[in-house]
């Protein structure tokens, strides 16, 4: 596995680039840090010399930074899965995150989900941290009365009904099936059956990438 890794403070790449061979040392096939760099223009110019698996990228940079080298990298490199790694949990951050097509967005003191991160994104997943899922929806109950007829719009093209509609903005809000079962009047049973059906159509493996693809679709 090839990480490439992205941030302004020098003794942050160290650690992370320690932290990542340290930690899969032991195991067949060892992940190997084949670039650090220190701003998005970095970002940019070692990603087509080292072609890594996963690119973990700071948001905060000088000369470019990591948004925009993120914009930047998907319009030449479509197949680039970036997980941001940061200090910051502002709202805006998150948005532009999610938007541009980052396929995750973690703190910097959750190390402990870093290798299990990588390998989840390398193999086609997204990962956000509970801190990142927990803001989500907040921010579309911010958003919701602009987001409705823009919703029903977008999710008309996949062909879904209008329960289903309102199964995925409750699941966007972050409530369980129970909670979505007594507002929607049916049993949970009922529920995992639609939530089951609606993750097939959009092609979706769980309930975290159906929130972050309405999020991401509809706003």
């Amino acid at each position: 596995m090839k990480v490439l890794v992205i941030d302004d403070d020098a003794m942050v790449t160290a650690g992370i680039k320690t932290i990542i061979e340290m930690a899969t040392k032991g195991l067949a096939e060892p992940f190997k840090v084949v670039g650090v760099g220190h701003n998005g223009q970095d970002a940019l110019r070692l990603y087509p010399e080292t072609r890594p698996d996963v690119i973990l990228m700071d948001i905060r940079m000088p000369e470019m930074d990591g948004i925009e080298a993120g914009k930047a990298l998907l319009s030449l490199y479509p197949e680039v899965r970036i997980i941001y790694l940061t200090t910051f949990l502002e709202d805006d951050y998150i948005v532009e995150a999610l938007k541009l097509g980052a396929k995750g967005y973690l703190l910097k003191t959750d190390y402990e989900s870093l290798i299990p991160a990588i390998e989840a994104v390398a193999n086609g997943q997204h990962v956000y941290g509970d801190e990142i899922i927990a803001k989500v929806p907040a921010y579309l109950s911010q958003e919701h009365h602009v987001q409705g007829n823009v919703a029903r719009q977008g999710l008309d093209a996949v062909d879904l009904s209008t329960k289903e509609v309102e199964l995925i903005q409750w699941v966007a809000e972050g409530l369980n099936n129970k909670e979505i079962a007594e507002k929607m009047h049916f049993t949970e049973g009922t529920i995992r059956n639609y939530l089951s059906a609606v993750l097939e159509k959009l092609e979706l493996r769980d309930r975290t990438q159906l929130a972050i693809y309405y999020f991401k679709h509809m706003v």
